[in-house]
């Protein structure tokens, strides 16, 4: 698997317990779930500098489409400066600190750090939190957060620059500022015309609303539209979906009028 084995143990035992992944406070002690949180000491924040973002390469490993509590996910190959999404992102501490990252890197919870679920390894990323408007700069590299439907999971110290430590959670706004190298992408977009994607535009859970933005893209010409119905602990979800498509340009055509018509950018999805 490509995300962090051990991580995913731990959040196998969490889940039985908490809605969600990331670090939680027990609302009458104060203390934390399965024994992470914030480490006894450490360097001063203000010490820490963000990371500037630079053209790197693909990570050899964790970019490949993997299957998280039944779910798979199908990780992004290239995204462009700019993209951004908003959600409610966490953070992990001293519970996963030294251990690998989906990367391959371990896990430094000091450093200016994140795991997402599907952003190319590594992605770096401008975070702002919405509450207090601070702002930092990540490098995603690893996967994640699992549960309670959040975005982004930050290291301890990102969340603490970011003022989440105490909160615990916190609704950000992240956006692309550096993604893989020039080489890389135009790598990625040879690979690309030899395969094809699927575009994931939503998921409901009323098929009212997925016939109704099926029948939107499809009067704002996109014709190769469809609605696939998925089973998950015993609830339907009405998936709409685009394509398949083969050609990069393409793909990034497709990708921007849905979301010009969503305000999300859709899921890119391999087909096998």
């Amino acid at each position: 698997m490509i995300f962090s084995v051990s991580r995913l143990l731990i959040l196998g035992v969490v889940l039985a317990v908490v809605p969600g992944c990331g670090i939680f406070k027990e609302k009458n002690s104060g203390a934390y779930y399965q024994d992470d949180g914030p480490p006894k000491g450490g360097p001063d924040p203000s010490t820490v500098a963000n990371p500037v973002p630079r053209a790197e390469p693909l990570s050899k490993i964790g970019n490949s489409s993997y299957e998280v509590f039944g779910v798979r996910y199908y990780p992004m190959s290239s995204i462009e400066s700019g993209y951004s999404e908003v959600g409610e992102a966490s953070w992990y501490g001293r519970k996963f600190h030294g251990r690998p990252t989906s990367s391959g890197e371990k896990y430094d919870m000091f450093a200016m750090t994140a795991a997402h679920k599907t952003l190319p390894l590594p992605t770096y990323l401008s975070v702002k939190n919405l509450t207090n408007q601070k702002e930092v700069i990540v490098r995603v590299n690893d996967r994640g957060p699992f549960l309670g439907g959040r975005i982004l999971d930050l290291s301890y110290m990102a969340a603490q620059k970011l003022g989440v430590v105490e909160s615990g959670t916190a609704k950000v706004k992240i956006t692309a500022v550096g993604t893989v190298s020039p080489a890389t992408q135009q790598q990625t977009k040879e690979s690309s015309t030899r395969s094809q994607v699927l575009l994931q535009a939503a998921s409901f859970q009323l098929k009212e609303n997925a016939v109704r933005l099926r029948l939107k893209l499809i009067q704002d010409g996109m014709n190769e539209i469809r609605i696939q119905t998925v089973k998950i602990d015993e609830r339907l979800y009405y998936r709409v979906r685009a394509g398949p498509y083969q050609d990069q340009d393409v793909v990034r055509e497709k990708v921007k009028k849905i979301k010009s018509i969503t305000g999300t950018a859709p899921k890119i999805l391999m087909v096998n």
